[in-house]
């Protein structure tokens, strides 16, 4: 691999992975496991079937959870722990035969980010949870489903255009930023908040 399309891999999987980890590690681990691409470093360990297993039950999982109002946020909130560290695992990988120090450099680089677009979708969700309806919630996480599989199709295929979108992305992530932290940071205070009103004042007779 072209030391340009593998750079482009190692951002293009810390991107994909703030919005689906799961959807990236099956979809890569299935295409090599069928022989349509070969994964660089140690990113062929993706193709192994207890990998596959793994990431395609879990995968089922975030389709529906992430389709349902509120619960997606949720989900989202809980995947912090897991989107952040496995977008930079995944960018870290995939320049293993590289050595260790463009390793740490992907993993530094794919922590900016998998922190941006985790903020992004995470916080566009709250932002649709308003909504009373729940079809929108339906559309957004269709549009994410489809934005992943084209995104990773398009670093394989165009890594320059994939590069340049990424960097727009990443400008309109630094825009939004302090706007998406406001309103994380107020629903989670609304959260606390009705949290703190159900609990039982002393004095109150059980």
């Amino acid at each position: 691999m072209e030391p340009l399309t593998q750079f482009a891999l190692a951002a293009g999987l810390a991107w994909a992975s703030g919005i689906r980890v799961y959807l990236v590690a099956f979809a890569l681990g299935m295409a090599q496991k069928q022989g349509l691409i070969a994964l660089p470093g140690d990113l062929s360990l993706l193709s192994h079937d207890l990998v596959l297993w793994a990431s395609g039950v879990m995968l089922v999982g975030e389709f529906v959870a992430d389709k349902v109002a509120w619960f997606d946020s949720l989900w989202d909130a809980a995947h912090t722990f897991i989107r952040l560290p496995g977008g930079v695992l995944l960018a870290a990988w995939a320049l293993g035969d590289q050595g260790p120090g463009a390793q740490l450099a992907a993993a530094l680089i794919g922590g900016t980010i998998v922190s941006g677009t985790h903020l992004l979708k995470a916080g566009s969700r709250i932002a649709i949870n308003h909504s009373p309806e729940p079809f929108s919630n339906i559309g957004a996480s269709l549009g994410e489903d489809v934005a992943v599989l084209g995104g990773l199709w398009l670093l394989y295929e165009h890594p320059l255009l994939f590069l340049a979108l990424l960097a727009l992305f990443m400008a309109l992530v630094i825009w939004l930023a302090p706007k998406l932290w406001r309103l994380l940071h107020g629903a989670w205070r609304i959260t606390i908040g009705r949290l703190r009103s159900t609990e039982p004042r002393k004095g109150d007779v059980s």
